[in-house]
């Protein structure tokens, strides 16, 4: 889809190389640049005590860095600058995740590369904006833009998103950016500057809880897997073979249906269940009953007569679970690493087009 694209990656860690893998697997060439008096990208090392630890990589690092030509660089060193600097020359986009002074020093800010190649994109990321360089990790922006604040279980510690969603988000934010930047290129030949900063990407992401509070004075609280303003959704109960389940009610009618397969079709019109704000306001009331009735069932007959009944609920999965699942076995891209051993992640670009 994107073969005629060539892509210099001088990003890191993991939005800018989610960014890089995204264009990777619509075909373009993505060339990533690691520094070479580091070991490369620091994720590289970035092994659990159950990986190999002579592998070039983890499978972290793996995780968004397939199908690219790697080099390693010392960008301070003008042999290896003037190869990156004439690659860039032919290039397309430019990703990057470096600090503006640090890009500066090395020739490679947005200025001085567009003076050489007046079409290129370059994508930049940043932590809090261009003009602030405070380093930026993600469990650091779920604090600052607030998921860690309503995040875990009432009463308990804090729980951080176990991906680092807020990267995430800011990759996909940049992608947007660069894709349109490619298309009003393809208007104008003007080249961009597209930037996208992990603060605002994460607040951009709040939804209904910014709205929550900017127009109702609700400060989200911790709920665990609960919604603040339906109910019973993100509420989980345990069946008899001790399997846990989500469910996820949205209206009345849906309401009436998980009643009916669990044999309490008279709930439904009991007053305090009979609206969702009702249930909102009884919630705990209405989780003791549904958790008794729910342990009455197995898992997958449960699941089974819900999905049948359009009840929208879900098993709460493993790792190992997930992937038995048809769709994402047909996800995963394979990749030999630099020793020729087989790496395994799922794609990242999910989207179709005919």
């Amino acid at each position: 889809m994107l073969s005629n694209i060539k892509v210099i990656e001088l990003a890191s860690v993991l939005a800018g190389p989610a960014v890089g893998m995204f264009f990777a697997e619509l075909g373009a060439e993505v060339i990533k640049v690691e520094n070479k008096t580091a070991g490369g990208d620091v994720t590289r090392s970035w092994k659990l005590p159950s990986e190999d630890p002579a592998a070039p990589a983890s499978a972290y690092y793996a995780s968004v860095n397939w199908g690219k030509t790697v080099w390693m660089c010392d960008l301070r060193h003008a042999d290896d600058r003037l190869r990156v600097l004439e690659a860039i020359d032919q290039a397309d986009i430019v990703i990057s995740n470096f600090r503006p002074d640090a890009a500066q020093k090395l020739g490679m800010s947005y200025a001085q590369l567009s003076a050489r190649n007046p079409r290129l994109l370059f994508g930049q990321i940043t932590g809090f904006g261009d003009e602030d360089p405070l380093p930026a990790f993600d469990v650091v922006l779920q604090a600052e833009a607030g998921f860690l604040y309503m995040s875990g279980h009432p009463g308990g510690a804090p729980a951080k998103m176990p991906v680092a969603l807020i990267d995430l988000l800011a990759a996909h934010q940049l992608k947007e950016g660069l894709l349109l930047a490619l298309l009003r290129r393809e208007q104008t030949g003007q080249g961009a500057y597209v930037s996208v900063s992990l603060l605002e990407s994460a607040i951009a992401s709040l939804a209904n809880q910014a709205t929550n509070w900017l127009m109702a004075g609700h400060i989200p609280q911790p709920m665990g897997s609960m919604h603040p303003n339906i109910a019973p959704y993100g509420d989980i109960f345990h069946t008899a073979d001790a399997r846990p389940l989500v469910l996820a009610i949205g209206n009345d009618k849906q309401f009436q249906a998980l009643c009916d397969v669990l044999g309490l079709s008279q709930l439904a019109h009991n007053e305090r269940f009979v609206s969702n704000a009702a249930r909102v306001r009884h919630r705990q009331a209405l989780c003791d009953v549904l958790a008794s009735a729910i342990r009455r069932f197995h898992r997958d007959e449960l699941l089974a007569l819900l999905h049948k009944a359009g009840v929208p609920c879900g098993g709460i999965r493993s790792m190992a679970e997930v992937f038995e699942h048809p769709l994402a076995q047909a996800m995963l891209l394979h990749e030999p690493d630099e020793q020729g051993k087989p790496t395994l992640r799922p794609r990242t670009a999910v989207f179709k087009m005919e």
